[in-house]
């Protein structure tokens, strides 16, 4: 059994009372697509099975799935963004110095690098930094080299921390400092959709069409 098959497994663990849900289904998918480097294959073993569990939740978590991201808050960090109303960031992106195309700057996690309407060129970098990894005196210390070579080459880079997830509040606070980058208007910006989702949009639809018949039975 491959990678694909397995992700279609974990539909086993979906539902009420279960421990997996929306998100926790993207993390993985992100994981096996970037091994696999297609979202193709998962989505192939989805349609090959006969209604298998978890199959509503599992269409939806295609939607999200992407190639590229090396880490699950990194995925966690972009469906946030995207939920947001943000463009979406390409994954962990090679960034090569302007003066020299052969000289390697670094890897960015998050990347969005964009001509905007008004003219102006955005060249943005989100770093998830956790803590386990990057709170070293010797990792800082290169990643303060890297930023440094980034932002002198025109880059503007934003770290993201475990606590700029934590809540709902200190989420919209990260999201709005990248739209503003982005010159994304608050007005635009879904910020109710960016807590983390258990659910699918089919089981929440479904509970409040429960409930409404609840109350117009009640009344």
């Amino acid at each position: 059994m491959d990678l694909a098959d397995t992700w279609v497994d974990l539909g086993e663990l979906v539902g009420r009372g279960k421990p997996m849900g929306l998100d926790d289904a993207i993390v993985i998918g992100d994981a096996c697509a970037t091994v696999l480097r297609s979202v193709d294959p998962l989505r192939r073993a989805l349609g090959r099975r006969v209604r298998p569990r978890g199959k509503v939740l599992l269409t939806e978590a295609l939607e999200l799935i992407r190639v590229g991201s090396w880490s699950p808050r990194e995925t966690q960090s972009r469906i946030m963004f995207v939920r947001a109303g943000l463009p979406e960031p390409g994954l962990n992106r090679p960034i090569f110095a302007s003066w020299e195309p052969d000289l390697l700057l670094g890897y960015g996690d998050l990347v969005w690098e964009l001509v905007l309407p008004s003219g102006r060129q955005v060249r943005l970098i989100g770093e998830y930094q956790g803590a386990e990894f990057h709170s070293g005196t010797e990792q800082q210390a290169h990643d303060e080299v890297r930023r440094d070579g980034l932002e002198r080459d025109g880059w503007t880079v934003i770290e993201i921390w475990a606590t700029d997830m934590a809540t709902s509040a200190a989420r919209w606070a990260t999201i709005r400092r990248f739209a503003d980058e982005l010159d994304v208007p608050g007005s635009a910006l879904t910020l109710s959709d960016t807590d983390p989702h258990f659910f699918s949009r089919h089981a929440i639809d479904a509970a409040i069409a429960r409930d409404d018949l609840w109350r117009a039975r009640s009344a």
